[in-house]
């Protein structure tokens, strides 16, 4: 049922006289539905805690050196410099008050409250661990920059120790690598670490030789690519296998540290795998805004933390909100993929210019699937388009048109090309700077507390009668976790 909204209140709008419209989040959904708003009579505010937009389909690029994290992820900001009508502000959101039509974010310790007459809520989803968060520490998910860095920093961090170190048992250690889920995501990060240890570092080390890394795709699933269809699937297994990957099927992660991993059998035996170096593909869960806005409109949420939506994305009881996107679990249960919250996220901006316009709003929320791809390695992926099932080259070229068209920006999409062209036509690497910051900057600001960042901008110091310091043994043990 679509439901209509309280007519404005010009006494309650900006000085502008004009309804206030806040998105959270600066994603697919958010900064669709923000260019989407661009003609309308609105003021507009998007908060986000990054300060980019970021092209997460790619982001497996940026962990294996073919990209930067600037070609994936502009600067809102600059997105949206030419929208008279909208802002960007940085902050994350810790509040919001659905009878005061107010949103809070804070950042560094600066607290903003922002209100609204209509609001849209795009803040994503992270990485889910299944109830094992620890394992964070040492398999980082593949959502944000920061991960995609991180990774880096240990992809090619573990062949410069391998190439150090004289135990054939660590050796082996350190050049074994580990992909925790089958679907889109695991099967391009395994295929582009076997790219980059069979061709582009091949020759450059003395002591070891890259080719004979062992890189292992785990899922709990009985196929790899579960959305594509068994036959898909099974053509992407035999051709991941070709490539010297080991897809163990109907495994699960039962423990994970820095040394390794155990993995539990169909059979229900347990074994032990020694990798330096795991990645988590396997799972997602929605931004925890979906239980404050569950707690306090009183709708309800699924097991990924998905807030139950209406079918035109509204929440029972306050047509005002709309989410879009991971966050949203529409009646018809759609996919967690960019699409869905890119016409999401424009269906929200157009109800919203309707009711400002006084027209009488769209029905439903209708999601128009335009089908699921992935590269499992240069010139060759799998794609399934209305039905339509592609392989090989042509799909791979059918997956390059697409991503190039929605990367943001005419000098990223340029740049995107001429690192493709030095990746895939040869066998370099563009980004392969790899420092430590990369791998031990977020869990050192974990330790540090969270009054470190606000120490350093002039913000609160309450969290400690001295942020500033780390000791000696606390930082000799934040490498020993990290590189165990």
């Amino acid at each position: 049922m679509t439901t209509t909204s309280p007519a404005y209140n010009a006494a309650d709008s900006t000085p502008t006289g004009r309804p206030r419209v806040v998105i959270v989040g600066s994603g697919f959904g958010g900064l669709f539905a923000a260019k989407a708003l661009r003609n309308a009579a609105v003021d507009l505010t998007v908060i986000a805690k990054t300060g980019h937009h970021l092209f997460q389909p790619l982001l497996y690029q940026v962990a294996t050196g073919i990209l930067s994290e600037g070609e994936i992820a502009p600067a809102t900001r600059e997105v949206l410099r030419h929208q008279k009508n909208a802002r960007v502000v940085l902050g994350e959101v810790v509040d919001i008050d659905v009878d005061a039509r107010t949103v809070t974010s804070t950042i560094l310790g600066r607290t903003t409250v922002y209100p609204y007459d209509e609001l849209i809520v795009a803040a994503g989803a992270g990485q889910s661990y299944f109830g094992n968060d620890h394992f964070a520490e040492f398999a980082p998910g593949m959502k944000s920059i920061d991960d995609a860095l991180e990774l880096r920093g240990r992809i090619f961090g573990a062949f410069e120790l391998a190439e150090l170190a004289t135990d054939p048992a660590e050796v082996d250690r350190l050049m074994t690598f580990v992909v925790v889920g089958a679907g889109p995501t695991g099967v391009e990060m395994a295929g582009q670490i076997a790219e980059l240890a069979h061709r582009t570092l091949r020759r450059d080390f003395r002591n070891i030789d890259p080719e004979r890394a062992r890189i292992i795709l785990i899922d709990g699933a009985s196929q790899v690519l579960p959305p594509f269809g068994p036959k898909l699937g099974e053509k992407a297994r035999r051709h991941l296998n070709r490539m010297g990957i080991e897809v163990q099927l109907g495994a699960l992660v039962t423990d994970l540290d820095a040394d390794g991993l155990t993995v539990k059998d169909p059979d229900g035996q347990l074994r032990r795998i020694s990798a330096a170096t795991k990645v988590w593909a396997a799972g997602v869960q929605a931004s925890p805004l979906g239980r404050l806005l569950a707690d306090k409109t009183g709708a309800e949420i699924d097991r990924p933390g998905r807030i139950t939506v209406q079918p035109d994305l509204t929440l029972p009881g306050h047509p005002e909100i709309h989410v879009v996107g991971d966050m949203a679990n529409h009646p018809d249960k759609l996919p967690g993929v960019a699409q869905v919250a890119i016409q999401g996220g424009r269906y929200a901006a157009d109800q919203i210019k309707r009711r400002i316009a006084g027209k009488q709003p769209r029905g439903p929320f209708r999601y128009g699937d335009k089908g699921n791809m992935a590269t499992i390695s240069r010139f060759s992926a799998v794609a399934d388009i209305k039905g339509m099932k592609f392989e090989g080259f042509i799909a791979w070229v059918i997956w390059l048109v697409v991503h190039l068209f929605y990367i943001i920006g005419f000098k990223s999409r340029i740049t995107t090309v001429l690192h493709w062209m030095v990746s895939f036509l040869g066998r370099g690497r563009s980004q392969r700077v790899a420092t430590q910051q990369q791998v031990y900057g977020r869990l050192a600001l974990e330790k540090l507390g969270p009054g470190f960042s606000a120490s350093k901008t002039g913000g609160p110091k309450d969290h400690g009668d001295n942020p500033d310091e780390v000791n000696p043994d606390q930082q000799r043990d934040l490498v020993a976790r990290r590189t165990a």
